[in-house]
């Protein structure tokens, strides 16, 4: 019977260290979520369609980063991977908002601008230009230099 107590507690115990472990990281990601109102930065990825990278270029040099702008968000950097297949087909950016809901806002009012629904279909016309669009919130750390 003492053989059969000891993988119990053992079990258990483990059970506690894991549940404490998860508490502890569940804890740490509602510290890291920013608070109602506090400024958020997007980190998007757009992968282009084969040999459309430099029709993605000229539209956010002409048209894209105006009307990021002129909607309320802030160009933090853009980046282009520089090896293997994704420096061919691969835009990497962030913009920050002053909000989570004023992010919303700023793409409800940058997709329903004529201006950019104008600039979206004439850069098209050789061909859609973007296959895939990603996007992640984040917050900055209390230790980041951009804070």
């Amino acid at each position: 019977m003492r053989h059969v107590r000891i993988p119990l507690i053992a079990l258990l115990l483990a059970g506690i260290f894991a549940a404490g472990i998860f508490a502890g990281i569940r804890m740490q990601a509602v510290a890291a979520a920013p608070a109602a109102g506090e400024r958020v930065y997007e980190l998007r990825t757009y992968t282009t369609h084969e040999g459309r990278l430099d029709a993605l270029h000229k539209r956010f040099t002409d048209h894209t980063c105006a009307l990021f702008e002129k909607h309320g968000m802030t160009l933090v950097g853009f980046w282009t991977p520089t090896d293997g297949d994704a420096a061919k087909n691969t835009l990497v950016y962030i913009v920050s908002h002053e909000s989570r809901e004023k992010a919303a806002e700023s793409w409800k009012a940058f997709s329903a601008d004529p201006a950019w629904q104008k600039a979206k279909e004439d850069s098209e016309k050789d061909g859609k230009i973007v296959e895939k669009a990603e996007s992640v919130y984040m917050a900055a750390t209390d230790y980041s230099p951009i804070k």
